[in-house]
């Protein structure tokens, strides 16, 4: 008799690439594809891209995704997330960290792109006091309910630095670190949280040396649909926390403030890169230990979307208009860095979707 992992739900290829490591997706509301590749050491030629008829295109065009130089304002450096924002334009968060190197000012940055025009219209950099040295933006969402323009959240994940959420003014370009090293945005150490991928602990293994924790703090995001809450979680870690939205605003609150609307909203059951909500309530976690995405109710109760071989190590998702979840799948966890040296990748990697009959948060004014 043979025994194998049941799959669980339907899981849609949409894409697949050949070249370097995706890691963000994001759906526009008229269904345009896009998908950034961050500079993790493969070759890429577009850090930023259009899906057109199942390929990456080098999205606005290839000169800005040509940098000069890692502080390069007017390009991108190295992107790790792209996000459309209810009114329906793309944002790109741009690390200014290549190989994960220390970042310059100029390098990490918010850049909107009308996708009427596919012409860049805003470019917020962060100054170093917001963004440091050792800050490696990872995902962000919006409220443009907020403000005169609305909001920006993104999670500093930094494994080598200060974690924290950082929030970003639209309007007036400001931009304040939040959460600044709360136990809530740390990675956990080995003896609360081992986790294991592949049947395999996932730890940092250099081809010399021993094997050590990762350490990638505030990673995954995601507002809730009624604009109260933000959730967030470390990678390393299986615990998913929420903070006030109201009080991450408020810059008259001091830091200790803003920490006391923490909640533990408990133990998620897995890692998890991703979070994200759609117009329902509902939260959805990918679950890079099981192969899968998590589906967690408003009444806080937790089921499996989808479970299937093929999502080795689901990363980014995003709820789109036409009732899909879409989710990349990188293999991150087979890159050298975890396996003593060898890159032990498989290509091509992969996009999918499942349906869910639910659209995205629409928090706009």
């Amino acid at each position: 008799m043979t025994f194998s992992d049941e799959p669980a739900g339907t899981l849609e290829t949409v894409a697949t690439f050949d070249g370097p490591m995706p890691t963000g997706v994001t759906v526009s509301h008229s269904g345009r594809i896009f998908v950034n590749f961050p500079k993790w050491g493969d070759d890429v030629p577009a850090t930023v891209t259009e899906l057109r008829d199942g390929r990456p295109v080098p999205f606005p065009d290839q000169r800005w995704n040509s940098p000069g130089g890692n502080d390069d304002e007017r390009a991108f450096v190295s992107v790790q997330s792209v996000v459309v924002d209810p009114a329906d334009r793309l944002w790109v968060l741009d690390t200014g960290s290549p190989m994960f190197q220390p970042t310059s000012p100029g390098g990490p940055k918010l850049v909107c792109v009308d996708l009427d025009t596919d012409t860049v219209v805003r470019t917020i950099v962060f100054p170093p006091e917001v963004a440091l040295p050792t800050t490696y933006l990872n995902d962000v969402r919006f409220d443009l309910r907020r403000g005169s323009e609305g909001m920006a959240f993104i999670t500093d994940s930094s494994d080598q630095g200060p974690n924290g959420i950082i929030v970003v003014d639209l309007g007036t370009g400001e931009s304040w670190r939040r959460l600044h090293e709360h136990p809530s945005t740390k990675a956990e150490p080995l003896t609360a949280f081992r986790p294991v991928v592949e049947g395999r602990y996932f730890l940092e293994r250099p081809a010399d040396g021993d094997p050590q924790p990762v350490t990638m703090g505030s990673d995954g995001i995601a507002i809730g649909h009624d604009g109260q809450r933000l959730y967030y979680c470390p990678l390393a870690s299986r615990r998913l926390h929420s903070v006030s939205v109201d009080a991450l605003c408020d810059r008259a609150l001091d830091d200790a403030a803003v920490a006391a609307t923490v909640i533990d909203e408990g133990d998620k059951g897995s890692g998890s890169d991703g979070l994200e909500t759609d117009d329902a309530g509902n939260l959805y976690l990918t679950a890079y230990e099981q192969n899968a995405v998590l589906l967690r109710r408003p009444d806080g109760t937790y089921e499996t979307l989808v479970h299937d071989p093929r999502l080795l190590w689901p990363d980014t998702m995003s709820v789109a208009a036409d009732g899909y979840l879409y989710v990349t799948a990188n293999q991150l966890h087979r890159q050298a860095t975890y396996q003593h040296g060898k890159d032990l990748r498989h290509k091509p990697y992969a996009l999918f979707r499942t349906r869910i009959d639910a659209g995205p948060v629409r928090l706009r004014r």
